[in-house]
């Protein structure tokens, strides 16, 4: 079999030149991209969702459909990536994901019809599935344990930063063109070119993906020993590395190829810390923070903001999602991934707990809840507190936990799994909202406040701290949920 994705560029690159220290970040970075474009292509669709309603003229349930359909793509994605990682590298997921950006950016800014928008939708989703799964794959296998928190939470920055240039570039094309609807260059509506932008990012990404390194991880279950070896001993150093390179075969190298079987412990069920990292995925969306993301300016302007006000709060919301990921990646390493998880948990219930009391008591006209004196700004201050709540905790952390908690045998497969459940959660909390909306804003979030709560009580029990571990040390037979002897 041929495993030709990696060969080259391992080859080339590492015969050039040192890259421990700066060189382990930079490669790190280089990865992270994927989730820029994730976060990018998640959210662009927010600028476009009052011109898409308009040019097409759909109603809110094939609205709320369009809007999710990138998930469902992602959702398969996220599936599929592991085994392709598992089977021609983790650097071939990478160059796979860019070109689907790069054609969903073309085709959904050229669609004449509503159901072609959400087949490209659908296929950019194939890409954030993929670079989902990849880049905690990837970051967490070539990262040493004592930096592998802050590294891995670049993913998370990266989403943040896709999310909010995505955000700034629907404002600004808007603003240009006089609105998300009115033409703009070449006699094309604002909104195409908000989608057409993408093409820049995914064109970068691929191109830097041609200058990192494969796994050396991946390489060991190929059998692949001396190049691993080179690899390891240019990201971590000639100490040990005999030792090092032992451990990972004892955990990677078997006569049979890396699968889904891989996900059974000992006793032959799912093990447990499959479930653990399933969970996870789905509670950092059935809070419902991409709701915030995906719909708030149609949220804002429902409780009686102008478009206009609408974006400048959706796009100060996205700049505090980056900040606060910035304080996850300070912390992480030192404070650990549950005490954050624990702390975000106990925000969140409390901000969204607030809106859902606010939204609740606000009078209601033509169907929508009319903030009036000072339930706006406070409305404001919970959401944006909560976006705090997530920013430092559940948005970054999850991705690290999921990119270390698995056994080096399972991990890709595991991954897919949990992201795949994360998209399908984030797909369900995205096609209901609409509906959910026109019932009531306070039963929306008052559910995501439950779900919040829920979350707490999920890691205190169920979630142990993989802090300063190596990768070599998480296994199948000792998940990170406690055991109850009799």
């Amino acid at each position: 079999m041929s495993h030709g994705g990696a060969v080259g560029p391992e080859a080339s690159i590492y015969d050039e030149g040192d890259v421990k220290g700066s060189g382990v970040v930079r490669i790190a970075v280089v990865a992270a991209l994927g989730g820029f474009l994730f976060g990018y292509d998640s959210a662009v669709i927010n600028g476009a969702v009052s011109a898409i309603s308009d040019r097409f003229d759909v109603s809110a349930a094939p609205l709320g459909f369009a809007v999710a359909s990138a998930l469902l793509g992602a959702a398969a994605g996220a599936l599929l990536a592991g085994r392709i990682a598992d089977r021609v590298g983790r650097l071939a997921v990478m160059r796979i994901a860019a070109v689907f950006f790069l054609v969903s950016a073309i085709g959904a800014g050229a669609a004449n019809s509503l159901w072609v928008l959400v087949v490209f939708r659908v296929i950019g989703g194939l890409g954030v599935g993929m670079a989902s799964v990849i880049a905690p794959a990837y970051i967490a296998e070539i990262s040493p344990a004592r930096i592998r928190g802050r590294l891995a939470s670049l993913q998370q920055l990266a989403i943040v930063s896709g999310i909010f240039i995505s955000l700034l570039v629907d404002f600004l094309f808007a603003r240009a063109a006089g609105s998300s609807m009115d033409p703009f260059w070449f006699g094309w509506a604002a909104w195409r070119w908000m989608f057409l932008a993408m093409a820049v990012p995914a064109l970068i990404y691929f191109a830097l993906s041609l200058t990192i390194p494969e796994s050396p991880r991946f390489l060991i279950a190929k059998h692949r020993i001396p190049a691993a070896t080179a690899i390891l001993t240019k990201l971590l150093g000639e100490a040990n590395i005999e030792l090092k390179i032992k451990r990972i075969r004892e955990t990677m190298e078997r006569d049979t190829e890396p699968s889904w079987r891989d996900l059974k412990g000992p006793s032959g069920r799912i093990a447990g810390i499959v479930w653990v990292g399933l969970l996870l995925s789905v509670f950092q969306q059935f809070v419902g923070i991409n709701v915030i993301f995906y719909y708030s300016n149609v949220l804002w302007e429902a409780v009686g903001f102008n478009e206009g006000q609408a974006f400048i709060i959706t796009v100060i919301s996205s700049v505090i999602n980056i900040a606060t990921t910035l304080i996850a990646i300070a912390t992480v390493d030192r404070f650990g991934r549950k005490p954050l998880l624990i702390i975000g948990s106990i925000g969140m219930t409390i901000t969204l707990a607030t809106l859902a009391v606010i939204f609740g008591s606000a009078p209601v006209v033509n169907g929508n809840p009319v903030l009036e004196g000072a339930q706006g700004p406070l409305a404001l201050i919970a959401a944006n507190l909560f976006v705090v709540a997530f920013g430092m905790s559940w948005g970054p952390v999850t991705w690290v936990l999921l990119g270390e908690m698995f056994p080096n045998r399972m991990r890709a497969a595991a991954l897919s799994l949990a992201a795949g459940g994360q998209w399908v959660a984030n797909w369900l909390i995205t096609v209901s909202f609409p509906s959910l909306k026109d019932v009531s804003l306070a039963l929306a979030y008052g559910l995501y406040a439950m779900f919040a709560l829920l979350s707490l009580l999920f890691v205190a029990k169920f979630v142990a701290e993989t802090k300063g571990k190596q990768l070599e040390d998480m296994t199948a037979d000792r998940p990170a949920v406690p055991v109850r002897k009799g």
